[in-house]
């Protein structure tokens, strides 16, 4: 009866033990991250140059729909909202980093990165009372309804394939686009123009043969002539 006894204890020790093993809470994500040196998913070499690589990236999140903004040459931002459900909100964000490579004038590297936020519709019901002094200490309850979006979680987007697609985009517009040099934001200076300074026409002198034959056609008295 004591062997029997021990058996049931021992039994019972160990599922609780198993137990308690399943109930403890998993490690945290940042907790597995290895910084390992090998190749990367969020990064990717070009041969092109730094400028070109972040126009190419923007090119390829603009083809897709996405949002972007370029302040600089070597970073693109991009946004897209997606709507899976009538209560659900989807927004995935681009941040996109290049960087020289190995030889800085002619190759590059870029770093991107995806952050998915998800957003859900939460309705919260406000009361309110007001009192009418005709019917004495009578009160009214008001009832309204609002409705907003809560962000439910952000994580950033894991999967290779995904950012192996975009960087398959980023190498088509490498590929096709003209690469162009950006247009340098040098200093513009202005200038007054000269006034243009107002000249009168001369006055044409008279020609000499005129006056001449002018003149000729004169006929002088004679200084004999008597008068009868």
């Amino acid at each position: 009866m004591s062997t029997s006894f021990f058996k049931t204890t021992a039994a019972s020790l160990c599922g609780l033990i198993m137990l308690a093993a399943c109930s403890s809470a998993p490690k945290p994500k940042f907790q597995q991250e290895l910084f390992e040196t090998g190749a990367s998913p969020y990064a990717r070499n070009f041969n092109s140059s730094v400028t070109d690589s972040c126009e190419a990236a923007r090119r390829a999140l603009l083809s897709q729909g996405y949002l972007t903004t370029m302040t600089r040459n070597d970073t693109v931002d991009g946004t897209k909202n997606f709507q899976p459900t009538g209560d659900t909100h989807v927004v995935v964000e681009f941040h996109v980093v290049c960087t020289p490579g190995e030889e800085a004038s002619s190759s590059s590297i870029v770093y991107v990165n995806a952050v998915q936020n998800g957003f859900a519709l939460k309705k919260s019901d406000t009361s309110a009372s007001v009192g009418l002094s005709v019917l004495g200490s009578l009160s009214l309850p008001i009832r309204s309804n609002s409705d907003a979006m809560v962000k439910i979680s952000s994580e950033t987007i894991p999967s290779g394939k995904f950012y192996d697609r975009f960087f398959g985009l980023v190498d088509h517009y490498l590929q096709t686009v003209v690469r162009t040099q950006p247009v340098v934001n040098d200093r513009i200076e202005t200038r007054l123009l000269p006034v243009p300074v107002e000249t009168t026409a001369p006055v044409p002198a008279p020609e000499m043969p005129d006056l001449i034959g002018k003149a000729a056609s004169v006929q002088p008295a004679s200084e004999g002539g008597t008068l009868r």
